[in-house]
């Protein structure tokens, strides 16, 4: 049941929760001059985080963000945040922080996301602005990855990667789909997997994101600011290019894909960061590691809806069979992948395993 709080715009899972949230506030709204009664939802994600903003006496805007113990840990949010602050990116200031209960205060980045402006600019047919978007967004990645400290990120190593991508056979295979593989068919998962991983772990390593999308950038001065960055490890420095192209709710054609990745490439070698040297090899590591992100993005949408509670995911997962079909099915060794994933498109062509 849902407790109203007495910011009567937000509801509470729990009396006790409300409360708690509510001497928080009360604590610091003062010193912040917040107008508490101006407490509002504005936004939520695929996590149990929520997000209020609350206005000021001046005018300007704070955002709380509710991250529920045990299921979510705001520690992890702080210490990414003083490293992006440090690199001189733009990401929310911590202005207050409850690490035992879940609360924290943050700057407010605005109301205008990345992927609703990109969205407009393609219904406009405004090319210009998608570029000018999508350069500042290459900019700011390679100035993450030049500027964040990555050892002082947790490692994106085997495990992690294995991790990731067994969720796609448990929740989008087996529960999704209703599927039971046959031993060759389970032999072929178990070879492209081990090739996936072991591409991603053969790449130069830098501070990744691990969500580095339109949904989870915003506009904001300078451009862009930059949200959801809380599971950032030290790991393949292909992954966030990979998520910025190829992304969970829009869609490029190849040849767009491949002149935002050379412009990347390009900003990266002057840079000094350890892209390799020839952009072929580069864009296949590119689609590789894209390959393994969008196999488990496949295996955690569905997670979201049969765990979760959370449906509306399900209507993207075509997309990513797209993106993950079409890499699977251009290189030789990944072929037998290619073909697992038929049948589970609906496509009809279903070749043999040998």
């Amino acid at each position: 049941m849902n407790i109203p709080s007495s910011r009567s715009r937000i509801d509470w899972p729990d009396a006790d929760r409300a409360a708690r949230f509510e001497r928080w506030v009360d604590a610091f709204a003062p010193a912040h001059t917040i107008v508490a009664s101006s407490l509002r939802p504005a936004s939520s994600d695929a996590s149990f985080r929520r997000y209020f903003r609350a206005e000021l006496q001046a005018g300007d805007s704070v955002i709380v963000m509710d991250a529920p113990p045990p299921a979510e840990d705001v520690r992890p949010f702080v210490r990414v945040a003083g490293l992006i602050a440090a690199a001189g990116l733009n990401a929310p200031s911590v202005l207050e922080c409850d690490e035992a209960d879940g609360f924290l205060l943050l700057s407010d980045l605005g109301d205008e996301p990345y992927l609703a402006s990109l969205q407009q600019a393609v219904a406009a047919n405004d090319g210009e602005r998608i570029r000018s978007l999508m350069a500042d967004a290459i900019a700011a990645l390679v100035r993450w990855q030049v500027g964040v400290v990555a050892v002082d990120l947790p490692p994106y190593d085997a495990a992690l990667l294995e991790r990731e991508i067994d969720l796609f056979p448990e929740w989008c295979v087996r529960r999704h789909a209703g599927v039971v593989w046959s031993d060759a068919q389970t032999a072929a998962w178990a070879d492209a997997r081990a090739r996936l991983v072991a591409s991603a772990l053969a790449q130069p390593t830098v501070a990744v994101h691990r969500d580095y999308m339109p949904r989870n950038l915003m506009v904001a001065s300078p451009n862009p600011g930059i949200l959801d960055f809380q599971d950032a490890v030290h790991g393949p420095i292909a992954y966030d290019v990979a998520s910025l192209l190829r992304d969970a709710f829009l869609s490029w054609d190849e040849e767009q894909e491949i002149d935002w990745a050379v412009r990347y490439w390009e900003a990266a070698r002057r840079a000094g960061l350890p892209v390799d040297a020839d952009f072929g090899e580069f864009w296949r590591a590119l689609e590789w590691m894209g390959l393994q992100r969008h196999l488990k993005v496949l295996g955690i949408f569905c997670r979201l809806n049969y765990r979760d509670g959370k449906p509306a995911y399900i209507a993207d997962l075509p997309r990513f069979y797209g993106y993950a079909h079409k890499v699977a099915s251009r290189y030789s060794t990944l072929r037998p992948l290619s073909r697992l994933l038929e049948p589970l498109m609906g496509a009809t062509r279903q070749e043999a395993f040998y």
